[in-house]
């Protein structure tokens, strides 16, 4: 099922936010998170995959596929204001956390200032560095090209990034589809968001903090955030889960999504036995390092 044109929306922080909302009301909560300059119609697989066992949330980040912008300037802190708001108005007092790339900056600041939100981690071809003065520029720099060239041209150069070059080549569906949503990105929200990026903290400091349950996943081929630069986020945090996906690039959940699937339900499964249906899950005193997930009594209804 393709989530892009689904316009259900909370009302959060003075704008309009879109998301999807699948699966059992009181299953664990998993939360998606998408990248730049995408959508929430990239995590597609992923909910098809999870809603018969979990309760799945992906939305479209502020200026984003069907989210409106509002009128403030962007910053990752922002848009974990919003992530955090939204949560809040679909009464789900713990989530699952899953980031991919920008959406990785996103879970990182939001599990590090605001751990008690969240059970697990799962961080997907991301990292927790600032941006060099060299990619600063190179953000300003896309910038000035997009309004003097057009968007189309960035999102094509985009594409050869985003995808490895077997996948570029022969998912002719996928390629479509990412393009597709950079086209859709209003070029304000493109601007703000490209200013937000250069402008973000390093996460890196911190990592030492995060006790839950961690998955970090990336592209074998990835040449945005390589798996070099996920290796030094797995030895920083303890007990990391870490998977290398293989014939991939940075998009790993969408150029291959079985094996991405596999890894996922794998560590969903270390953390707590699916929901089945037949009762609500309960709270739980086990430690979350012994990788299990608490589940609060009473979820309200959707």
């Amino acid at each position: 099922m393709d989530y892009s044109e689904t316009r259900i929306t909370a009302y959060i922080n003075k704008l309009a936010v879109s998301y999807i909302d699948e699966g059992p009301i009181h299953a664990p909560a998993i939360v998606f998170i998408h990248g730049f300059p995408l959508n929430k119609s990239m995590w597609n697989k992923q909910v098809a995959e999870l809603t018969e066992n979990y309760r799945v949330v992906a939305y479209d980040i502020r200026g984003h596929g069907n989210s409106d912008a509002g009128d403030d300037d962007f910053s990752i802190e922002l848009f974990v204001a919003d992530l955090l708001s939204l949560m809040d108005a679909l009464k789900i007092d713990k989530a699952i956390l899953c980031g991919f790339s920008m959406g990785g900056y996103i879970a990182l600041n939001a599990i590090e200032n605001h751990p008690e939100r969240f059970n697990a981690l799962l961080l997907c071809d991301t990292n927790c560095t600032e941006d060099t003065p060299e990619a600063k520029e190179k953000r300003m720099k896309a910038i000035e090209s997009i309004k003097e060239k057009g968007l189309e041209q960035y999102a094509e150069e985009s594409l050869k990034k985003l995808f490895a070059p077997t996948s570029f080549s022969k998912q002719i569906d996928e390629v479509a589809m990412v393009k597709e949503m950079i086209m859709k990105t209003p070029l304000q929200s493109l601007f703000k968001t490209l200013v937000a990026l250069a402008e973000r903290k390093e996460t890196c400091s911190r990592l030492h903090e995060i006790k839950v349950p961690v998955l970090i996943m990336v592209g074998r081929e990835d040449i945005i955030t390589p798996p070099q630069v996920a290796l030094k986020m797995h030895e920083k945090i303890k007990g990391t889960n870490f998977h290398i996906i293989d014939h991939a690039g940075h998009l790993s959940n969408m150029e291959n999504p079985t094996e991405f699937n596999n890894q996922l339900n794998r560590f969903l499964l270390s953390l707590r036995t699916p929901y089945n249906g037949k009762e609500k899950p309960t709270s739980t005193n086990h430690d979350l390092q012994a990788r299990f997930l608490s589940i609060e009594q009473g979820t309200a209804a959707k």
